[in-house]
């Protein structure tokens, strides 16, 4: 019997669902530009970026290549150069991880001098799913069994590397353009964290997911809402903001528990 976990409060879901009918007026603003990350932040990093990964990619790679179990990290938009995104690489390492991010937008990271919607038509989600196969198959041939940990784009990215068996167990943090209908083919345990003022994937979306999963009792699964953040908390926040930097951590651990349940 699979194990089903569920954790939502109701209050958080009503503040959620009061904030999202404020936000309407603002619909057409894209929280997963927000805050964008800060380049300067890059401090010591544990890993290397090397420009070899099998599909042809460049990823950043820390951990030990020893290790019997890999976590691949999708980015958000703003790529894998990210320093946060980084330093979470490196905190998944040092939990006994070999870590790969992977650039799956070949150096063509979105800023703000590109429009989101032409940017994306060039950087699908779903594509980049498909083109990732060697690096599963070169990972699996290494003896390693695999999670995914995806961030907003990523999220997507990861929802459709669940659909195959390339991979044990993944993670979705605050995705976007993730769909109830993805959460019907999903083959391996799947864990999805949301934020309460997230008008990308809101609250609301996120409990359409678990409508859908809690009639697959064979896929395990487990749903969070963080109260008091917005799209991006687990991977682009604010480093001086203690309440933005715990929350974060909390995902990351919940992550990372995720991974050490399912991942054998």
């Amino acid at each position: 019997m699979a194990s089903i976990q569920f954790f939502l409060c109701l209050p958080v879901l009503l503040a959620a669902t009061a904030a999202g009918m404020a936000a309407k007026a603002q619909a057409k603003h894209s929280q997963c530009l927000d805050n964008p990350p800060d380049m300067s932040l890059r401090g010591d990093e544990a890993g290397v970026v090397v420009s070899d990964l099998p599909g042809g990619f460049r990823g950043y790679v820390t951990g030990s290549a020893s290790s019997s179990h890999a976590i691949v990290l999708a980015s958000d938009v703003f790529g894998f150069e990210a320093p946060i995104l980084r330093k979470i690489a490196d905190k998944v390492a040092e939990a006994g991880y070999f870590v790969v991010v992977p650039d799956f937008f070949n150096g063509d990271f979105y800023d703000t001098s590109k429009n989101i919607s032409e940017w994306i038509k060039f950087h699908s989600p779903v594509k980049a799913a498909n083109d990732s196969k060697p690096l599963f198959a070169a990972l699996k041939k290494e003896g390693k069994s695999i999670a995914v940990g995806g961030y907003c784009w990523g999220g997507k990215f990861g929802a459709e590397v669940a659909k195959t068996d390339d991979i044990e167990v993944v993670c979705l943090s605050h995705p976007a353009t993730v769909t109830a209908d993805d959460m019907k083919e999903v083959k391996c345990p799947i864990e999805i964290l949301g934020a309460q003022n997230d008008t990308t994937t809101p609250p609301k979306l996120v409990y359409q997911f678990v409508d859908v999963l809690r009639q697959r009792s064979q896929i395990p699964y487990f749903a969070k809402i963080f109260p008091g953040v917005a799209h991006g908390f687990a991977c682009r926040y604010n480093t001086t903001d203690p309440f933005a930097v715990r929350t974060a951590e909390e995902a990351l651990a919940y992550m990372l528990d995720w991974f050490k349940k399912y991942l054998k």
